[in-house]
């Protein structure tokens, strides 16, 4: 697996989840439940990550629709 985007936005990685799933490319969200850790404020970034193999094709698909790893 390999690191898509990184975000504390919830809705860009909902968004990012929904374009790759429409490509057919599986992606994976990881630290979804640090908030509990946190105390809830929303400051650890969420990852979106995605099979090796599907990399290359996932930035291109997150590219063409306007979103980066920047805030």
């Amino acid at each position: 697996m390999k690191e898509l985007l990184r975000t504390t936005d919830p809705t860009r990685i909902a968004f990012a989840t929904l374009l790759l799933q429409g490509e057919g490319i599986a992606a994976f969200q990881m630290d979804v439940h640090m908030s509990v850790l946190e105390g809830s404020l929303g400051i650890l970034p969420r990852r979106l990550m995605v099979r090796d193999a599907d990399l290359f094709l996932a930035r291109a698909v997150l590219a063409d629709n306007g979103i980066g790893s920047e805030p």
